[in-house]
């Protein structure tokens, strides 16, 4: 079962049909949309400051998500996956993102909607990606556009199959 703890007196609040791997973490302020999935080794961490998730969003195993203690709160807007390894803190993530594997977002990031960060990229402090971008890189660069076969074909593909993957856990879920 996965550890869910109060900090401060905020309990985490998940919403409907969300799959939390047994190993994962998800403490204090945190507030998730629906079918939503916190994967193995995943730690989504709201003790310092605020985190919100909207709906059908992805963290995928070994991922981060965090903020910075009174300055920058995270929020993961719809239909956001969270690669791999991925390290997501104290910014704010659109609707229809792709984090890629190992990448990072610092604080004050913004991402904007339709776009794409690559696997390992590294978005430094303040960084501000216009929606339809790919950055990619270190420190991440915008490098094109994202087309309309990236949005559907990646961004959106890879989200819905997050809700099939957890659908396969919940449904074989021991008791």
């Amino acid at each position: 079962m996965a550890l869910i703890l109060p900090v401060e007196d905020k309990l985490p609040e998940m919403g409907s049909d969300c799959f939390l791997a047994p190993n994962a973490t998800v403490v204090g302020d945190v507030q998730m949309g629906d079918r939503c999935s916190v994967w193995f080794n995943a730690v989504v961490r709201g003790d310092v400051h605020q985190i919100r998730i909207g709906e059908q969003v992805n963290i995928q195993d070994n991922a981060v998500i965090h903020c910075t203690y009174q300055k920058a709160p995270t929020h993961i807007g719809n239909y956001v996956s969270i690669g791999h390894s991925a390290l997501v803190h104290g910014c704010t993530i659109h609707d229809h993102v792709l984090i890629g594997m190992g990448a990072i977002v610092m604080d004050g990031c913004v991402v904007e909607s339709n776009s794409i960060i690559a696997a390992g990229a590294v978005l430094l402090e303040g960084t501000h990606v216009k929606s339809g971008s790919l950055y990619a890189g270190v420190p991440a660069k915008f490098r094109k556009e994202v087309d309309q076969q990236q949005i559907a074909g990646e961004i959106q593909r890879i989200a819905n199959n997050y809700v099939k993957y957890a659908g396969w856990f919940k449904k074989d879920a021991p008791g």
